[in-house]
């Protein structure tokens, strides 16, 4: 991947700059911009994983009657997905623009608190049966990852769980830097660093929705990087790439694999965790809509 070295350290200058200029649609947090896809893309991903994580709650058993804590909640569309589901939603964004957005899509919600401040700094109140981490870890360095994991674990309610979306490598851990910077960390990466803070998964699950996308998105940034700008026609190819997706979908997420090719570079991965020793379990493949 372009632009990338390992090991290296985040610049949170540079990652709240970006954040600070970012598109407030539900493309730009996705990073799913600039490749010629309809906004429909973005709509499409997020149904399809939010029955991963309906899915996923259903499955832990967690009381809706309890609180929600979102941190780095972006446009807000899960601070809504969870405001129509459980009792109380706070919602934690630093992005000026996305606080914001987030803000004009939950103010109708009486169950829902938006803060707008750094969730390293953000100090919880009471217990929460939910805290989700929805994109968070990878624009951290892995000493705040670790300290912010061991002080949210102390603020789960009695069954309670932590609910992380991550994007992940297939090995090591890789630091993106350039303007725009993330670290993508592995899975045993990831499971190393929740064991470290006393934290079990009680179960990991590929995000097919996002390696569905990704693959257009890697898809499309090689045909820019070889093809004359005058040429590239990226809305055009753009929304054949997506319908082609959308069309082959899920088999067409089936194909790399079986072909033994590491493709998309970038995946993803749900992490339910619970404090304390929990049994584990792996779901390879994860529910995904059409």
């Amino acid at each position: 991947m372009n632009g990338e070295t390992e090991p290296n350290t985040l610049d949170y200058s540079v990652v709240k700059s970006y954040w600070k200029k970012a598109d407030p649609s539900i493309m730009g947090p996705y990073m799913m911009d600039g490749f010629g896809f309809p906004d429909s893309a973005g709509r499409f991903r997020f149904r399809a994983e939010s029955i991963i994580v309906q899915q996923l709650i259903r499955n832990a058993k967690i009381d809706t009657n309890g609180a929600v804590l979102d941190l780095g909640s972006g446009v807000g569309y899960w601070a809504e997905f969870f405001a129509l589901k459980f009792n109380k939603v706070i919602a934690v964004e630093a992005s000026t623009p996305l606080y914001k957005s987030m803000v004009r899509r939950c103010s109708s919600y009486d169950n829902f608190t938006p803060i707008h401040g750094n969730v390293l700094s953000f100090e919880p109140k009471g217990q929460f049966s939910l805290i989700f981490l929805g994109g968070l870890l990878m624009y951290l360095n892995e000493e705040d990852v670790v300290a912010l994991l061991r002080k949210l674990k102390s603020f789960l309610s009695p069954g309670g769980i932590i609910l992380c979306r991550e994007s992940t490598v297939r090995n090591g851990t890789i630091t993106r830097d350039g303007d725009y910077q993330a670290v993508y960390r592995s899975v045993p990466t990831y499971l190393g660093l929740f064991n470290g803070c006393d934290l079990a998964v009680v179960q990991t699950c590929l995000n097919v929705p996002y390696i569905l996308m990704q693959m257009g998105c890697e898809l499309i940034r090689k045909w820019k990087e070889n093809v004359p700008g005058n040429l590239q026609m990226v809305p055009v190819v753009g929304h054949l790439a997506y319908w082609g997706l959308r069309l082959g979908n899920p088999w067409i997420t089936r194909i790399p694999s079986a072909m033994g090719i590491d493709f998309p570079e970038l995946t993803n991965h749900f992490f339910l965790i619970r404090s304390g020793f929990q049994p584990h379990s792996s779901d390879k493949t994860g529910p995904v809509s059409r």
